[in-house]
């Protein structure tokens, strides 16, 4: 990690966070802290937690709380709904976003706006401008939803920015410009005063090829059981799978 660029300013803190949905325990005790101008990715197995950890911490009530909290720049945010999350900076992107019919994209990233943001400017940039008119994800391919989602997590402009798998489904075409964009959200592309940090759940690691992380995680059975070098943590993923890395043995 390039100390230049990321600060010494702890911003996003879960400690010994336990989460149940529906009576059912998924996270058990997990452990997570990112600092300002950090990029941490999370891998794992599907069905080991790792939407229901980005869910909570965004503050969903499906997803309650049982032990541990959630905590913003020191502030315990656990008790405080999604809106009030989103009003103090933390920003999401959703692995399958609901279509919303009756309100238009430019409406809805307008909405979200913190900053007086240019909406026709990014949707520009993201290939969206004639996609504003039209109902949100409504009709959308894969990567077009996936744009659809950071049109408006870039007119949120938030601090703390929660990626659910953001390539899953999207061609190379539609990944560049995700990339792109993801790396604007996180100023990447800033040497110094970085202070933007992200999560991002990748079940693949096609992401790493367009967005630098700082620091990896590996959630099996709702706990973390592995932290360090993202890529170094894929290769082994890769070859010899997420049990034995469950086991430390990679």
């Amino acid at each position: 990690m390039n100390d230049m660029a990321a600060g010494n300013d702890l911003v996003l803190e879960l400690r010994d966070l336990h989460v149940e949905v529906e009576g059912r325990e998924i996270l058990r005790g997990v452990n997570l802290s990112v600092r300002s101008g950090e990029t941490h990715v999370l891998f794992g197995p599907n069905g080991s937690g790792k939407t229901t950890l980005l869910m909570a911490i965004m503050g969903f009530p499906r997803y309650r709380v049982t032990r541990g909290g959630v905590f913003l720049e020191g502030e315990d945010i656990t008790a405080l709904p999604p809106h009030e999350r989103a009003r103090r900076g933390i920003g999401m992107m959703f692995q399958r976003p609901p279509t919303v019919r009756g309100v238009s994209l430019e409406q809805m990233a307008s909405i979200c706006s913190r900053d007086d943001v240019d909406v026709g400017a990014v949707a520009g940039e993201l290939n969206l401008t004639d996609f504003l008119a039209r109902d949100v994800n409504h009709g959308f391919s894969g990567g077009e939803i996936k744009r659809s989602e950071l049109l408006q997590l870039m007119a949120q402009n938030p601090d703390v920015v929660l990626l659910d798998e953001p390539e899953s489904g999207v061609d190379m075409e539609n990944l560049q410009l995700v990339g792109k964009a993801i790396r604007i959200l996180l100023q990447k592309d800033l040497r110094r005063r970085r202070r933007k940090c992200g999560l991002i759940i990748t079940h693949t690691g096609y992401i790493l090829d367009y967005v630098e992380a700082d620091q990896g995680h590996v959630l099996c059975e709702g706990a973390v059981v592995c932290t360090g070098n993202p890529r170094e943590q894929l290769e082994g993923i890769r070859k010899y799978g997420f049990e034995e890395c469950a086991k430390c043995t990679r």
